[in-house]
């Protein structure tokens, strides 16, 4: 491929790159959580934080596994972000795996269908999330504290 500019949209089923400005016919790209392996988070001294890793490529059924070869990929927080989009990337892959151990087949390596990892268990990760309404790009975590415990009450009205 090549280097591009652009934003990167993370699900539980899915990370999609979506560049700022397309060149020689590349707009985007996504890559299925379930075919990642290999992530490592870099902290290099004289360039920015990345994540590294490999991705399977999801080959189509009337297609031989050996046409195709697996690919490396980088992901650059030049303008900062890494501090929020490292740890729901590597708790959802972490999830994908763990639902996949649980639920996939055992005779293959990887299954064949990336949406099997939309039941992953996401949401108790997306509770300490906020989204901004005005600036949806953004997005606030919020470190849960075992110690302090929200006091939930009822309130009654009084009858008359």
């Amino acid at each position: 491929m090549g280097k591009a500019k652009g934003k990167i949209y993370l699900s539980n089923v899915r990370m999609v790159f979506v560049a700022d400005k397309p060149t020689n016919n590349f707009i985007a790209f996504d890559m299925p959580l379930l075919y990642v392996h290999g992530e490592k988070f870099n902290q290099p001294i004289f360039h920015c934080n990345n994540i590294s890793g490999l991705v399977e490529p999801v080959v189509p059924d009337d297609q031989h596994r050996a046409l195709y070869s697996t690919h490396t990929f980088k992901i650059l927080f030049k303008e900062g972000g890494c501090g929020t989009f490292v740890p729901l990337f590597f708790n959802l892959i972490k999830s994908v795996r763990q639902y996949n151990q649980q639920f996939g087949s055992p005779t293959e390596p990887r299954a064949p269908d990336p949406l099997r990892a939309a039941q992953t268990p996401v949401d108790e990760m997306m509770r300490h999330a906020y989204v901004d309404p005005n600036d949806p790009t953004r997005i606030f975590l919020q470190q849960p504290n075992s110690e302090s415990q929200l006091r939930r009450r009822t309130y009654n009205p009084q009858s008359e």
